[in-house]
């Protein structure tokens, strides 16, 4: 007799009935483990929560009180007859792989990845098993991204060139994960940084987990710009052309996301920059990722499912297609407002 799935696909989100859990929910549960505290996989109104040790100080920020536990990387904890492990997913600092084993047989759900080191988030681990489920987020052959030291000359050069011409430069950014990353690229002899509140409210629960980021300057209702000429400000996308933009005068804009690769979605942003830098991994990052899997069977959920998964069919893997609510990347997050 055929055994049902470890991990089935429901209306709630990824269910384990071995161990009687989901794995990033997206409607309130009893028991969810969270890959990672991004709005569309770290969800209010769980039961209790489990996440990396990483993971749930961002979470508790963000969703205020709730009933929760973290993890180490690697440690194995037994959830009923299931064995769970997390495992460096390379997306955000923090964010992980879930690992399910049940009677020998290994699941592992991605969440979002990035199969790349970008000296900041804790790099992705490739996990051994049998059934693997990946995002595509990025999943066209055109998405390639560069190298990060040739995106961080751009931004450099840029910055450079405002603050040269007497404007503020604005970089939008999600406040967690891709905000930080950008920080660790900037070159601080160029100008001052400044960064809007919900940046730098995630960059004081990072830095108190021992973090390395450079010195920022809070560009609150307080600050007066006129003290802090050539600056770059880091901000979300929802705050670019806002009264508490606009109170810094003459500025350029510019737009880091792996999107950016589009060239009609740079000209629907009307930013003056966009630069092609993702947390998510590219085509490449993607095909090298389920390679080193092993897995027998794949799990394509967000993005550009349909055409990665008959890629992969085409190419020798046995695929399928799994609807799921989760956004991926967006250059208008909701939640960094």
């Amino acid at each position: 007799m055929t055994r049902e799935p470890i991990l089935t696909f429901t209306d709630k989100g990824i269910y384990c009935a071995a161990g009687d859990f989901y794995i990033d929910p997206w409607r309130p549960v009893a028991r969810a483990l969270i890959t990672h505290a991004h709005a569309d996989h770290a969800r209010s109104g769980m039961g209790t929560y489990l996440a990396t040790d990483g993971t749930l100080p961002i979470m508790r920020h963000r969703l205020g009180d709730i009933s929760a536990s973290s993890i180490a990387y690697g440690q194995v904890l037994r959830i009923g007859d299931a064995e769970v492990s997390f495992h460096p997913a390379g997306h955000v600092p923090g964010s992980a792989q879930i690992r399910v084993e049940v009677d020998g047989e290994v699941w592992v759900a991605s969440g979002d990845y990035k199969a790349t080191d970008d000296g900041f988030s804790e790099p992705f681990e490739p996990v051994k098993c049998h059934h693997f489920i990946t995002e595509s987020t990025f999943g066209l052959p055109v998405f390639r991204w560069a190298e990060q030291n040739v995106v961080a000359a751009e931004i450099n050069t840029w910055w450079a060139a405002c603050a040269a011409a007497g404007k503020t430069a604005f970089l939008g950014a999600y406040s967690l994960g891709k905000a930080q990353r950008l920080l660790s690229m900037l070159d601080p002899d160029i100008g001052p940084i400044l960064t809007h509140t919900a940046v730098e409210n995630t960059n004081k629960v990072l830095r108190d987990q021992g973090y390395v980021l450079p010195d920022t300057i809070l560009a609150n209702a307080d600050l007066n710009p006129k003290d802090h000429k050539g600056a770059i400000v880091i901000c979300p996308p929802a705050a670019m052309g806002s009264a508490w933009s606009r109170k810094f005068g003459p500025q350029e804009t510019g737009f880091a996301s792996g999107w950016m690769a589009v060239r009609g979605i740079r000209r629907r942003r009307a930013g003056d920059r966009g630069f092609i830098i993702s947390d998510h991994a590219d085509w490449n990052g993607l095909l090298d990722a389920i390679k080193l899997t092993e897995a027998e069977n794949t799990y394509v959920t967000h993005g550009y499912t349909d055409i990665f998964n008959q890629y992969l069919n085409e190419n020798g893997w046995r695929s399928q297609v799994v609807p799921t609510r989760f956004e991926g990347d967006s250059l208008d997050a909701k939640e960094e407002a």
